[in-house]
């Protein structure tokens, strides 16, 4: 039985002096509050403060990071508890799934945050396995019983200041206006407005998608006009619920305006669903373009991700739905195909993009220079395929060089593992204390000098891209 204790000098660096600075910047911002500006929880998770189940519909099936590289060492999405039939699985035996896979973690970021998680939260001291399944499934059931484990205390133990959650904007938002209005409640939990579903004409329910937002809204939908009404309408609502970001996922970075003639035609033939593949994507770049625009005129920061093959594997989207792990990496760029949007926005006082990329190549090619001479344009952290040390370290680099340290955007945890927020957010000051280090022991930086950067990381930067005040 192998013991689980995660060693306190874990991702500093090896060099012994290297490792004393690195500590004492670690130490600067080890218990600083968790700003999350980015991510997929559930706000009513919160608001009902429900007792979380069990360990595998906690740990395991919500969160894709983990069921994708089980999925990948030949593990069947249904022994996840990835189900579209609606049957119910055995959680323990998802639960021993999981153990008994534990070695596809080794080397992996998702290993960091599940040894984290279990140790430090959990109190767990062995390694899962096939033998010890049983028995950390049984301490987690005794845990998750416990009243400090439910939702809305480990929020507070958590030391979570903000929480963005991902949100359509259809959504009532009922959630957070009731968490806001809760004197019970600490923190501050946002709604983030995320348009994709009205971009594609040629999407399937690309129209029964608009009759959910024109009702809403209280706004026609059935017009390019009255589509664009309805979004500016619910943006409104969105920020009157406290949220001060947008979140776009889009193919490409394409983003040339229509005249609105064009505009309203291609949107009837959508309606009607007769829209050629390539006025679809016409009609997707124009309305990236005026998504930007309603940012420049109401102030929400605009997230963009472009180069994500959605759903790559057809069979898993038929049996499982969306999100579980086959979205892909594809090639992208924003210097070209983001000109239109920055000729007409880049040095507007109102407009902020926060730009990320699966790709870390365009760190350094095109969105450090881009957040180097825009002012607003910021470079988004590595997430999703790159939120591992070893690609944070790369990233700092690379946007520094262009950029400098405050125009990028603070950690992006992304998740909807609830649990993991903590540990996601340990990785990334002790990924970026063992980059300050380096800097501090080759002589690029003063420990002082370092030390203001570490916790301008975790508290004024992300404040300051994201506008949370």
């Amino acid at each position: 039985m192998t013991s689980l204790h995660p060693h306190p000098d874990r991702l500093l660096p090896a060099d012994p002096a290297a490792r004393a600075v690195a500590r004492r910047l670690y130490d600067e911002v080890a218990s600083a509050p968790i700003l999350s500006p980015h991510g997929h929880v559930d706000a009513r998770m919160l608001l009902d403060d429900e007792p979380f189940d069990d360990a595998a519909s906690l740990l395991v099936t919500p969160d894709h990071y983990v069921t994708r590289l089980l999925h990948a060492h030949g593990v069947a999405l249904d022994r996840l508890g990835l189900r579209r039939d609606g049957a119910p699985a055995d959680p323990r035996e998802v639960w021993r799934t999981f153990c008994a896979h534990w070695d596809a973690f080794l080397a992996t970021p998702v290993r960091f945050w599940l040894e984290t998680q279990l140790h430090d939260l959990f109190e767990v001291d062995v390694q899962p396995s096939t033998s010890t399944a049983d028995a950390i499934f049984d301490q987690l059931a005794d845990r998750l019983a416990r009243p400090a484990y439910r939702p809305r205390a480990l929020f507070e133990r958590f030391g979570i200041e903000v929480l963005a959650t991902t949100d359509d904007p259809a959504d009532d938002l009922s959630a957070h206006r009731a968490l806001a209005a809760d004197p019970s409640f600490r923190g501050r939990v946002v709604p983030t407005f995320r348009p994709d579903r009205y971009l594609d004409p040629a999407a399937p329910g690309w129209a029964n998608g608009l009759d959910r937002l024109a009702a809403s809204a209280d706004v026609d939908a059935g017009t390019y006009a009255g589509l664009l009404d309805a979004l500016r309408a619910r943006r409104a609502a969105f920020a009157a619920a406290g949220g001060t970001a947008t979140d776009t996922g889009v193919p490409d970075a394409g983003c040339e305006p229509l005249d609105a003639a064009d505009a309203e035609r291609i949107h009837r033939e959508g309606l009607a669903g007769t829209v050629s593949a390539a006025d679809a994507v016409a009609y997707r770049r124009d309305l990236l373009f005026r998504l930007a625009e309603m940012s420049a005129d109401d102030g929400l920061v605009m997230q963009l991700h472009a180069g994500v093959i959605r759903n790559h594997h057809g069979p898993t989207l038929a049996s499982y739905g969306p999100d579980t792990g086959h979205d892909l990496p594809d090639v992208g760029g924003y210097t070209r195909p983001l000109r239109p949007i920055l000729e007409r926005f880049g040095t507007s006082e109102t407009f902020r993009i926060v730009l990320f990329t699966t790709d870390e190549s365009l760190f350094s090619r095109e969105i450090g220079p881009l957040a180097g001479f825009y002012p607003s344009v910021f470079a988004g952290a590595p997430w999703w395929f790159l939120d591992s040390p070893a690609a944070i370290a790369r990233y700092r680099s690379a946007v520094t060089d262009s950029a400098g340290v405050g125009k990028t955007s603070g950690f992006i945890d992304d998740t909807r593992a609830f649990c993991s927020i903590p540990a996601r957010h340990d990785m990334s000051r002790r990924a970026d204390a063992a980059w300050l280090a380096q800097l501090v022991t080759t002589h690029q930086l003063s420990e002082d000098e370092a030390a203001g950067i570490a916790r301008r990381l975790v508290d004024e930067i992300p404040r300051s891209a994201f506008r949370l005040g």
